[in-house]
């Protein structure tokens, strides 16, 4: 008889494991409250994506000049057709995952999941009425949501969380973000294109504080180019309307900071509650994470959590990869997840491409290390393409010479990365990514030559001090 697993969620974690155990040769039902492909496909990274390949496009019209291109007549957005883009888009991926999870045989059920038993998972559908799967085992993949600022007047309107504002409804004259993390650095650099006079602040000392120092770094400059005010190490206290309808917003400095919209980018709640884990003999930890081990088990036999409801990297990749690992262990398999060698794409301009261990991480490690840097701005192709923006950072172990971290910031840096994923999963050294040749012209060739510069070798940079 086949093993009959229940997933609740169907996220770019639920729906792989799903497909994957179905290919197994699994009885597979997946409970989903929205829609199959989670936040990810319908209000995070696809949509964002879809509106920054927009505002992408129309920043290279308006440089069309630089290029001898002509372009006659105002360069303008039309947000209608901006948005319909966007949906059609999630749309036709959604269409996707649902045609490949009925094909292989995935029973998707619509409605809220929670747990009776630690074999018995009920469905409450919209309209009040149950059903009660019976499983042999059980993954929960429930995701998680923005997180909000307690006594904020939330409307979906004038004060936002992601979730409202890739609706795109409107772009405002002014718009305050709360947070510059990955989030909120991509939606300012949007709304900026689109025309929005943008304030960012962050309670951190700087920008994308989980990210490198270097890369933090670029990104400052950047904003302060297109005018984006940063105000960092400071903390939202309130917000009230005033009586021109603008929303003013006191900061923990004393300063106040008025603008039509305001968007909360401070993270994100994971959605364990209302899962009843209790009744399955769970327990979650102090953030609302449900505690895994390497192979996505729980501590019920038989039950196992995937992706953001973990509590580890909260990336849509990660909860797929760890969708798989999960249904193979369900059906008997040994499959472990393993984090060192992780990639992470951040959508600002220019993007930023990180892996492995940052160098401040490196050093609190008590880690002895190399770094070596090069920039974007002496790559041929850069200078082609009119993006000179950026740098490639390698770390490399100072005793053995293996890379612990590649750090890109620059044009295409999301789809650069990958290749320092690759040394950084194979062991490889430095020496050895200076090594391999690099196709001329292109961007990669900023990976090699910084591969060099860690032991001073790179071809294209002057001797230091000079």
């Amino acid at each position: 008889m086949a093993t009959r697993l229940t997933i609740i969620g169907a996220g770019p974690g639920g729906y792989v494991a799903a497909i994957q155990a179905s290919r197994k040769g699994a009885q597979v039902t997946v409970i989903e409250e929205a829609e199959v492909g989670g936040t990810c496909l319908n209000w995070g990274c696809i949509p964002t994506k879809a509106l920054i390949a927009s505002a992408d496009l129309l920043e290279q019209v308006r440089k069309a000049a630089d290029f001898g291109i002509a372009v006659d007549g105002a360069v303008r957005y039309d947000l209608q057709r901006v948005r319909e883009r966007k949906d059609k888009v999630v749309a036709t991926q959604v269409k996707g995952i649902r045609a490949l999870s009925k094909s292989r045989g995935v029973t998707l059920i619509p409605g809220r999941g929670s747990l009776l038993s630690e074999d018995v998972v009920r469905s409450v559908r919209k309209d009040g009425t149950t059903q009660d799967i019976r499983s042999d085992r059980i993954i929960i993949a429930t995701g998680s949501r923005p997180a909000r600022l307690s006594g904020f007047p939330f409307d979906n309107d004038k004060v936002m969380t992601s979730d409202d504002a890739v609706q795109l409804n409107s772009v405002p004259r002014s718009i305050l973000i709360i947070g510059a993390g990955v989030i909120g650095c991509e939606f300012a650099f949007l709304y900026r294109s689109l025309g929005a006079e943008v304030t960012l602040t962050e309670m951190m000392p700087r920008a994308l504080a989980t990210e490198d120092e270097d890369v933090s770094a670029i990104i400052e400059r950047e904003l302060k180019k297109v005018k984006i005010k940063l105000i960092a190490g400071v903390q939202a206290v309130s917000v009230e309307q005033t009586p021109e309808g603008l929303m003013a917003c006191r900061l923990s400095n004393g300063q106040d900071i008025r603008a039509e919209k305001i968007l909360v980018s401070i993270g994100r709640t994971l959605n364990t509650d209302g899962l009843r884990l209790e009744d399955a003999g769970l327990t979650t930890g102090k953030r609302g994470e449900i505690p895994v081990n390497d192979r996505m088990e729980t501590g019920v036999p038989g039950i196992y959590a995937i992706g953001d409801v973990t509590g580890t990297l909260m990336l849509a990749h990660v909860a797929s990869h760890q969708g798989l690992v999960a249904a193979e262990n369900a059906l008997g398999g040994d499959a472990r997840m393993d984090y060192a060698s992780v990639p992470a794409g951040i959508f600002t301009r220019p993007e930023i491409g990180s892996v492995g261990l940052r160098e401040h991480q490196a050093r609190e490690k008590g880690m002895p290390v190399k770094t070596g840097r090069f920039p974007y701005r002496v790559l041929g192709k850069a200078h082609v393409m009119g993006e000179i923006a950026g740098m490639v950072k390698v770390i490399a172990d100072a005793g053995t010479d293996r890379v612990l971290g590649v750090h890109i910031c620059g044009a295409h840096a999301s789809d650069l990365v990958h290749e320092g994923a690759l040394a950084i999963r194979m062991g490889a050294t430095a020496r050895q990514l200076g090594s391999m040749i690099h196709a001329h012209p292109t961007l990669a060739e900023g990976l090699r030559e910084a591969a060099e510069d860690v032991h001073g070798l790179a071809v294209h940079l002057p001797p230091p001090g000079t």
